[in-house]
């Protein structure tokens, strides 16, 4: 098995469990911080918020892996368009995962002291709470993971590496999944209504349909050597 085989498939591997680790995390946390005393419950659930925040760490890490990954083959397609990739798929998504991560955590000291003050003395803990929900829910990662995925699929489709078929796929659906980011900020979705659903499932499928592409399948052999010929030249 040569080496673009073998990154094919831990590409492929990263995806899904990134997005496997994603998924579960929103199940962990978002049943607790959407109840309407979401303070007390996250007090009493501090392990499901510990387990979300990591899980939402070990997503932002495996994803940054991909740009990693990806980079000596893209650079050979454009350079700058790969360094672009790693920028905002492997730093800034990284980074927003961390502060997510971050403000779930700090919520367990708050919440605490939240019960330990009791309803009449705690208007500030819930301001504080308040904060740090609101910074967690800033649509902030959809725009990095968009711009970030806009730069890969265009280097998908411009080194040929996969169908092209996949590869415009990802760019509808990635521009479905940024229009929600601008939608929640005019207050005409919230990040789980029904409608945000639908929005951002296409890009779901198209990332787990490529992700075992990639597994089974590998990259466009020709496209790979086209790529080194352009490098040696």
């Amino acid at each position: 098995m040569n080496a673009n085989r073998k990154t094919a498939i831990i590409v492929g591997v990263l995806f899904i469990y990134g997005t496997v680790a994603g998924i579960l995390s929103v199940v962990f946390i978002m049943p607790i911080l959407n109840a309407s005393d979401y303070l007390a419950k996250v007090a009493v659930n501090g392990n499901h918020i510990i387990i979300g925040a990591l899980l939402i760490l070990t997503m932002g890490f495996a994803l940054a892996m991909v740009p990693v990954m990806m980079f000596p083959i893209f650079k050979k397609h454009n350079e700058v368009l790969a360094l672009g990739y790693v920028v905002f798929r492997g730093a800034l998504e990284t980074f927003t995962s961390i502060v997510i991560a971050i403000s779930w955590l700090l919520l367990l000291p708050i919440s605490q002291e939240y019960v330990k003050a009791g309803a009449t003395n705690a208007s500030h803990f819930q301001t504080l709470g308040t904060l740090l929900q609101g910074a967690a829910n800033l649509p902030i990662p959809v725009f990095v993971f968009s711009l970030g995925a806009l730069i890969f699929y265009s280097l998908l489709y411009q080194s040929n590496l996969i169908p092209r078929w996949l590869s415009v796929w990802g760019l509808i659906a990635i521009i479905m999944h940024l229009a929600t980011g601008f939608l929640v900020i005019f207050g005409l979705q919230t990040g789980f209504d029904t409608s945000n659903f639908i929005m951002n499932f296409p890009i779901f499928l198209q990332e787990m349909v490529m992700a075992v592409w990639l597994i089974v399948k590998g990259f466009n052999p020709s496209a790979i050597a086209a790529g080194s010929k352009t490098n040696i030249q």
